[in-house]
């Protein structure tokens, strides 16, 4: 593993890392570590490298979910960000690190804590314009201040202290830019009265092995069950059974063997992490602003079919 002392430097347009002294820092396997395996994202590590594929848009027969969910979040023009510094933080498999990389011109560089790292290796890389980084939100590798835009989709709930990791992001940007995330939103008083906040006190410390199983072997009597439960108009009733929201989360148009595979991951994402802490996005707007952002724009963004999240963009 990798420790440098004050944080790696970005070295312009040639899209090298130096230490403060100008020394180069090289990954001769693709992957800059800086933590061990061993931490409370194991689940997500275990996750991502079984389902590398299965949320890479290029992998799914003609669905851009993850590209529309993308620039749904950003706002941002494809053709606007050619040679910006862009800081992935939470990259998983790299579903959306495949989106900058081919419908931009951007340079990456994405964060993940847990070792889903190999898996973006292998759906991304090599890439003269990625460089993937094991590191913790906590203690990112950078010097402060270097990026263009950083981004953290999906990942701020599932951190121990929500309102710290958001700190963590906006040191990492530069005067003038932008930092976007996304989040588990508390809609109101019935958000955790859910199936998935319920049992989750029992499902995150299963071994991953054993919580996957469960899932697998009861995975098509609770997908007939939520179509049941749709089919006759008592849909709202889903949120007691132990399964992921089909109608607002899975793409449209996929084989069967391919839902099936998707709703498998999204349970499995739903109930194995060791946090999952939902915000009231005017909560996420106050704690940007504490930070000294000099802009920030809190919205609900809908996209897909009929899908929806809560964003937060803040300018520095």
């Amino acid at each position: 593993m990798i420790n440098p002392a004050n944080g790696l430097l970005l070295s312009g347009s040639e899209h090298r890392l130096v230490d403060r002294a100008g020394g180069e820092f090289l990954a001769p396997d693709g992957i800059f570590r800086f933590v061990n395996d061993d931490n409370y994202t194991d689940n997500f590590g275990f996750q991502w490298n079984k389902f590398r594929q299965t949320q890479i848009d290029r992998d799914l027969k003609g669905s851009q979910q993850s590209a529309e969910r993308f620039f749904a979040a950003t706002g941002w023009v494809r053709d606007g960000l050619e040679g910006q510094n862009i800081l992935e933080v939470g990259s998983g498999a790299g579903r959306f690190s495949s989106v900058i990389l081919k419908c931009t011109k951007a340079n990456l560089y994405t964060v993940d804590y847990s070792n889903a790292v190999e898996a973006n290796v292998k759906n991304n890389g090599p890439d003269e314009r990625l460089r993937i980084f094991q590191a913790s939100i906590y203690a990112l590798p950078f010097a402060p201040a270097q990026f263009d835009k950083v981004i953290c989709f999906g990942v701020l709930q599932h951190t121990p202290d929500f309102r710290q990791s958001v700190k963590c992001l906006t040191e990492m940007v530069k005067p003038g830019g932008e930092v976007i995330v996304d989040f588990y939103p508390i809609r109101g008083w019935y958000t955790k009265i859910h199936a998935k906040y319920l049992l989750r006190p029992f499902a995150k410390d299963m071994s991953n092995e054993r919580l996957l199983l469960l899932i697998e072997n009861n995975v098509d009597r609770l997908i007939a069950a939520y179509r049941f439960l749709e089919k006759v108009g008592l849909g709202k009733l889903n949120r007691f059974v132990p399964i992921c929201d089909i109608r607002n989360t899975i793409p449209s148009g996929l084989s069967e063997a391919e839902l099936r595979e998707w709703v498998i991951l999204d349970t499995f994402d739903m109930f194995s992490p060791q946090y999952d802490n939902p915000q009231r996005l005017s909560t996420v707007v106050k704690w940007f602003k504490e930070f000294g952002v000099r802009t920030v724009r809190g919205k609900v963004i809908a996209y897909g079919n009929g899908n929806s999240i809560d964003v937060v963009c803040a300018i520095r």
